[in-house]
Formats: C-alpha cells, sequence, structure tokens
C-alpha cells in the first residue's frame, strides 16, 4: 500500500502523477525508441524523494548491492530481466562470474550477492562467485544467518581472460564499484563481457556528470510531458579542489551554496511552497551514503571552515576533494511514523521491483542511507508496475508505484548518456 504521506498530495505531485498515467503510451513509446539509440546500464539502483511538490531522483548507483531486500514475489520480473539482458550481450552464455566487494564479514551484503546468484542461475546460468580479495586463497565458505552459504572462490587470471580453477566464463558481473579503482586483473580482458564496465566505476564517475546528463533527459521528458523539468529534477553545482583540511576552496563551496539556496527560493515562491530550502553537499564520486552534509543556511558551513567539523570521507577512507551541491529534496513519505524513501531497482531497460528505505531517527532533510536504516517493501510485484488508470491521483499504489518506477528509469537513461559519453574506447570521448 502506499505510505502515509504528510502533505495531502493535492499540489504538483498529484498533477504529474495524473499527467504521466495519462500519456503513458506517449511515455513507453518515449522509452523506446531512446532503448533504440542507447544501452541501458547493466543493472542499477535509484534513491528517489518525494516532497509532495517535488519528485526526484537523488543518487543512482550501478553496481547495487541490496538485492537480497527484494521480496520473493519479484523474483520473476528481475529472471525475466537478467534473461533478456544476458541474450542480448552473450546469447549463448553458459557461465556467469560474480565479482564482489572485498566484504566478506559483511553477511548483509553477502546475502545480496547471494540473491544475484540466485537470479542468474534461474535465468539459466551457471553462476560462481570469485573473489579479488587478497586474502581469499581457497574457496571459503562463509555462514549466513539464514542458514545459507556463500562459496567465495579466488579468481584466476590468464593472459586474456579472468575465471576460477575450472570455470572459464563467457560473462563477468561485477558487484564492485571500484571505489579505490580499477584493479589490474580485470583490465584487458578479451572475448569477456565485463558487466558494468569498467568506467561505471566510482574511480571514474562523478555525480556532477551523471546530474548533468539526467538534467538534459528531465527538459527532454518534461517537453513530452508539458511540464516544468524542475518538478523531476535536482538542480546542481560543482566545487572541484575542494581541500578542507587545508581550508582552501571554501570561497567556491561557500559561494556555489549561497547561490543554490537563492535559485531554490525563487522556485519555492513561483510554486507558493512554504517550505525552507536546503543544499545537499556530498562527495562527487562514491556511494555508500559517505560524505553527506545537509545544509540550509552558509553558516552552516563555518564548522567545515574552522575544522570543527569535516565530511566525511568515501568509502576506501579516500579524501573528498570534489564535491557536488546538490539541490535539497525532501521526503514526506512516512512508514510507521518513520521518514522514508523509496529506491527503485532496475536491470536492463525494465523495472524489477523496490523498497522503502526507512530512517526512524533521521529527519525529512536527511540522507536515509546511513547505520540504523530498514527495509520495507515496495509493492512493484503485486501491481506488476501497470497503472490503472482512471485512479485518483495518490490513491493507488500501483499509478504511484509506476511513477516512481518511471523516475528510476529516467535515472537509468542518465546514466546510459553518461557512460556514452566517460566511454575511454568511444571517438567522442573527451
Amino acid at each position: 500500500m502506499v505510505p502515509h504521506l504528510i502533505t495531502a498530495l493535492n499540489g504538483p505531485i498529484n498533477e504529474l502523477e495524473q499527467r504521466i498515467i495519462e500519456s503513458m503510451p506517449a511515455i513507453e513509446r518515449w522509452f523506446r525508441l531512446e532503448w533504440m539509440e542507447h544501452t541501458p546500464p547493466f543493472y542499477a539502483s535509484v534513491d528517489v524523494r518525494n516532497a509532495g511538490f517535488k519528485l526526484a531522483p537523488v543518487d543512482t548507483n550501478l553496481f547495487p548491492g541490496g538485492w537480497h531486500n527484494l521480496t520473493p514475489e519479484m523474483l520473476p520480473l528481475a529472471v525475466q530481466a537478467a534473461m533478456a539482458a544476458i541474450e542480448k550481450i552473450c546469447p549463448e552464455a553458459r557461465n556467469l562470474l560474480v565479482i564482489p566487494e572485498n566484504h566478506r564479514r559483511n553477511t548483509f551484503y553477502l546475502a545480496n550477492v547471494l540473491q544475484l546468484q540466485r537470479i542468474f542461475h534461474m535465468a539459466g546460468l551457471n553462476v560462481r562467485i570469485g573473489s579479488i580479495d587478497p586474502e581469499i586463497k581457497e574457496p571459503t565458505t562463509i555462514e549466513l544467518p539464514t542458514g545459507e552459504q556463500v562459496v567465495l572462490e579466488p579468481v584466476v587470471r590468464s593472459q586474456y581472460r579472468l575465471g576460477l580453477k575450472d570455470f572459464d566464463p563467457c560473462t563477468i558481473l561485477l558487484n564492485n564499484d571500484l571505489s579505490a579503482g580499477a584493479p589490474g586483473i580485470l583490465e584487458d580482458l578479451h572475448e569477456q563481457y565485463l558487466l558494468p564496465p569498467l568506467h561505471a566505476g566510482w574511480s571514474v564517475r562523478r555525480k556532477s556528470r551523471h546530474f548533468q546528463s539526467y538534467e538534459e533527459v528531465s527538459k527532454r521528458f518534461g517537453k513530452l510531458l508539458g511540464i516544468d523539468p524542475w518538478l523531476i529534477n535536482p538542480m546542481f553545482n560543482r566545487c572541484g579542489e575542494v581541500d578542507l583540511a587545508q581550508g582552501s576552496g571554501m570561497e567556491c563551496l561557500t559561494s556555489n551554496v549561497d547561490a543554490m539556496l537563492t535559485r531554490v527560493r525563487k522556485k519555492y515562491k513561483e510554486y507558493g511552497i512554504n517550505e525552507k530550502p536546503f543544499v545537499i553537499v556530498k562527495a562527487d564520486n562514491g556511494t555508500d551514503g559517505l560524505g553527506i552534509m545537509t545544509v540550509r543556511d552558509v553558516r552552516d558551513l563555518e564548522p567545515l571552515r574552522t575544522g570543527k567539523a569535516r565530511l566525511a570521507p568515501a568509502r576506501d577512507g579516500a579524501p573528498t576533494s570534489d564535491v557536488i551541491i546538490q539541490e535539497g529534496v525532501a521526503t514526506y513519505e512516512r512508514i510507521n511514523d518513520a521518514v522514508a524513501e523509496p529506491v527503485v531497482y532496475t536491470m536492463d531497460r525494465y523495472v524489477v521491483g523496490g523498497f522503502y528505505r526507512v530512517h526512524p531517527e533521521r529527519g525529512i532533510d536527511e540522507n536515509l542511507n546511513a547505520p540504523g536504516a530498514g527495509y520495507v517493501p515496495l509493492a512493484f510485484a503485486e501491481s506488476n508496475r501497470l497503472p490503472q488508470p482512471g485512479q485518483k491521483p495518490g490513491a493507488s499504489a500501483p499509478n504511484r508505484f509506476y511513477m516512481y518506477g518511471v523516475i528510476g528509469r529516467l535515472a537509468m537513461l542518465a546514466a546510459s548518456y553518461e557512460l556514452e559519453a566517460t566511454d575511454p574506447e568511444a571517438e567522442t570521448y573527451e
């Protein structure tokens, strides 16, 4: 069911939901034409925020964990999407090697890896898990709290291929976001498909580049629907070469935060929104909700200037030097009185499921991807992503989830633009 929303939802989001449902044939045709021209990222998860007056993605992960949070009812959608994706890339595929993060002590993460193994096994592949963790020197069985087991095996690299001792895969699925850079063992592979490609990793990816692509997508989609793209697009800017340890780059940060707050105030005034705007300052690369700060006033940056506070380093301890200043989008969704945000999961061009990320100790303007978060399944499986025309806006779970799925697919399309722009083998690479 649709969670409780603090707002009456009789504003722009309800109008947007109605416009999206009415325009469904045009939207689906638009996506079909886009996917004829662009390759969707192999899989993704998109964090969406619903402020009642605005619905927008705030983060897109191209190496999604959390697959174990999808319900068993959602698995058929994921299996069908996996079949379609593999058939396009390597129709004769028999073996698939999954390369996870080096988090072998994190049983929640390993439950996610096991779910991926299950999905691709049901898609008709032999699936094994190959670890690039130097400490894994022999097949290692790890017991999960559920009683299930995950077997991690050391990868074996020949001159041009990667596999296991007695396992030669056609396709290698990365579930490792390469925050510390692409290890040499994954480079220069021949006649093997690496999904996603190495340049999708955080050593290359930048959130600012992704949201630049998303801005382009939202303008075109806004034109299709006849809506202001701002309703689905978080404005952003970036500051490079911020060295908070040395105190340099603070002028750039302060002026950009001030300018962004002014732009948001102007939009709020235009729409008669009586809310206090805020911005999110975060590392331009990296994931896991690290290095994130909510700023409601430039004075909130003072602790950074004086060294009393700092942006947390991204995963693997990399210092934060490039930052993105993003318009904050509040979430007015609640589950059992706890703040919640939808997370949409995609594979190939399809929405395959999702869940609400719920955090009882966080506010509506704070990052929810933090310790203490819980997960409540979305009803994608029950609604099968099919909307129900004629339903009153805000009253139908299928319509609400279809709208979330549309936003998730727009973010996924932006990711495909982004990957094309950063492909080292593309002629247009800069």
